[in-house]
């Protein structure tokens, strides 16, 4: 693929590869930047927050949405990705980014993940069509991914339906990308 880069912060205008073929997509740029001018202009999050968020990229394919936010400010950046072609290539572009030393890479289903820790914005990009957020926001909660009021963002397709659990904040949608933000929202033990 051509034209995949970072859009802003210090790591602006770096290239990214992605894997051959058709099973990666990454999140285009125009819902990327979307998704991030959102994220750092509204009252339920800002910069300030981005600054201090440990972030996690589910589903993350080539870690461009990952990358942006740790080019963005964010301090550290976990992806779980299970594609050996995806994992491939996100671990290339980590390199490429000099970024080893902030990001986190987990070769895991996300429907069965490992123990985690607590990420404060959680980013779920699965593939279209498959029914796959709901069951991996109860897999990643469930492992202790989540912090207890994580902000989540999904891009979804067209025909994927679900509703979150917890304050639904934005939804946005851009060519066949839809992006919802909600406020997971977990009950302290």
């Amino acid at each position: 693929m051509t034209g995949l880069r970072i859009l802003a912060g210090t790591l602006k205008g770096r290239k990214l590869t992605s894997p051959d073929g058709l099973t990666t997509r990454p999140t285009n740029a125009r819902a990327r930047q979307a998704m991030f001018d959102i994220l750092l202009h509204a009252p339920w999050a800002g910069r300030a927050f981005l600054a201090e968020a440990r972030m996690l990229d589910v589903f993350a394919g080539t870690g461009a949405c990952g990358l942006e936010a740790l080019s963005r400010g964010a301090p550290l950046v976990s992806f779980i990705e299970s594609a050996p072609s995806a994992l491939a290539t996100l671990r290339a572009n980590i390199t490429a980014c000099k970024a080893t030393a902030q990001t986190r890479v987990f070769a895991s289903d996300a429907l069965a993940p490992p123990a985690g820790a607590p990420h404060d914005l959680v980013f779920l990009d699965p593939p279209y069509g498959q029914n796959f957020i709901p069951r991996a926001v109860a897999a990643l909660a469930a492992k202790n991914w989540l912090a207890r009021t994580a902000l989540i963002i999904a891009e979804c397709g067209p025909e994927d339906r679900f509703d979150p659990a917890g304050e639904i904040l934005a939804e946005r949608s851009h060519g066949q990308a839809r992006l919802i933000f909600w406020q997971f929202s977990k009950s302290p033990l």
